[in-house]
């Protein structure tokens, strides 16, 4: 069960979180800027390629990898398709993956490796693959891993991943963790407005930082819940199934990584879906066991003997304004009609990225503090 009180503790919440997890939402803005850098100091500002690759693949492992793929594919939209190469093997150990290009890629594609360890001898093999082909390599890095020197010996382009600016905080969450995405993400999308397949110049980075920072901010462990976005949601969620409903190309993937690290970090089931969607797809649960009407005498009944018993809450989650065609005053009367409560997240008017970076960072504080206020404590 949530512990509520431990929201508005901080002292407490920084007891509980032995994973630094809060200090790495906190430091998302400081990766960009030096995410940023670094794309720079390897000469991706420079670079004048000849037109568009006919398709991007992204490989690399876990929760960080494929929020990568994923948010590339929403900024990318029809300028080229994008493909995640899922990984194979028998186990998730970084010695134990594979990953193997498909049988079309070739010259006229681009692979992108994202990898916070950078340890895997499947990418670099996939590095090698990828040069006997004539595909463009490029991969992002810790500056001291096997990777840099696989994709160095193929010709391809290796840009240093961005450290967090206090140390690295618990290797094994780091792959899930806040700052991590945006270490891997920002120098591929600087490498992608230069072969023009999403808009993400200095400029927009910087605003990106910048959104983040204030994030960070609203949602910091000295704001109380009541005006602290992410704790809100936090409590909200606790002892529900949550159904992330969300509106928008960016939104999708926002959602989609909320329940990744709603399941990863808070060791919380989570279903994500798109609208209009998500209404067939998921209108049976509201009316089914997780309904919140499913028992009438639930208010009543006196519950400290009895096990957790999950209820379904809607998340509304939009990378846009409202206004125009929208499906979420249909959302809304579904879930109303249904007795299930609904929570809504939607950004501050700005720019695509910095529109994305804000759904991340509220969902990603969320994830964070329902998985400490709900940890058991010493």
């Amino acid at each position: 069960m949530l512990d509520e009180s431990l929201l508005d503790a901080p002292e407490a919440l920084a007891r509980a979180d032995r994973r630094d997890l809060l200090r790495g939402a906190a430091e998302a803005g400081a990766r960009v800027r030096t995410a940023a850098r670094h794309a720079a100091e390897a000469g991706i500002g420079g670079l004048t390629p000849e037109g568009r690759p006919r398709a991007v693949l992204v490989a690399g492992p876990g929760t960080a990898a494929s929020g990568v793929a994923d948010l590339i594919g929403a900024l990318a939209g029809a300028a080229a398709p994008v493909t995640r190469i899922h990984p194979t093997g028998v186990a998730p150990a970084p010695g134990a993956l594979r990953w193997a290009l498909p049988g079309w890629a070739g010259s006229v594609d681009l692979l992108l490796i994202a990898t916070a360890d950078g340890s895997e001898p499947g990418l670099a093999l996939l590095a090698e693959q990828a040069y006997r082909r004539g595909c463009t390599v490029v991969a992002v890095a810790p500056t001291r891993s096997p990777l840099r020197e696989a994709v160095d010996g193929v010709h391809g382009l290796v840009v240093a991943m961005a450290a967090a600016p206090h140390g690295e905080y618990d290797a094994e969450t780091s792959a899930a963790g806040p700052g991590t995405l945006w270490a891997l993400l920002t120098p591929l999308l600087a490498l992608l407005d230069r072969v023009g397949l999403v808009t993400a110049t200095p400029e927009d980075l910087q605003k990106v930082a910048d959104r983040l920072d204030r994030t960070a901010e609203r949602c910091g462990p000295a704001i109380a819940t009541y005006s602290n976005p992410a704790k809100t949601l936090a409590a909200e969620l606790a002892d529900s199934l949550p159904l992330l409903w969300t509106e928008g190309e960016a939104a999708g993937p926002g959602g989609r990584r909320f329940a990744a690290v709603l399941s990863e970090l808070a060791g919380r089931p989570a279903l994500a879906a798109q609208l209009p969607e998500a209404l067939p797809s998921h209108g049976t649960l509201l009316a089914g066991d997780f309904a919140a009407g499913a028992d009438p005498d639930d208010f009543f009944r006196d519950r400290v003997e009895e096990g957790e018993t999950l209820r379904a809450r809607v998340v509304l989650l939009r990378d846009r304004p409202t206004g125009g065609l929208s499906a979420y005053p249909a959302a809304r009367e579904l879930a109303l009609g249904h007795d299930t409560p609904v929570s809504e997240l939607e950004p501050e008017e700005g720019g695509e990225l910095e529109n994305l970076a804000e759904l991340l960072a509220i969902t990603d504080f969320a994830a964070v503090y329902l998985s400490l206020a709900s940890a058991p404590q010493p």
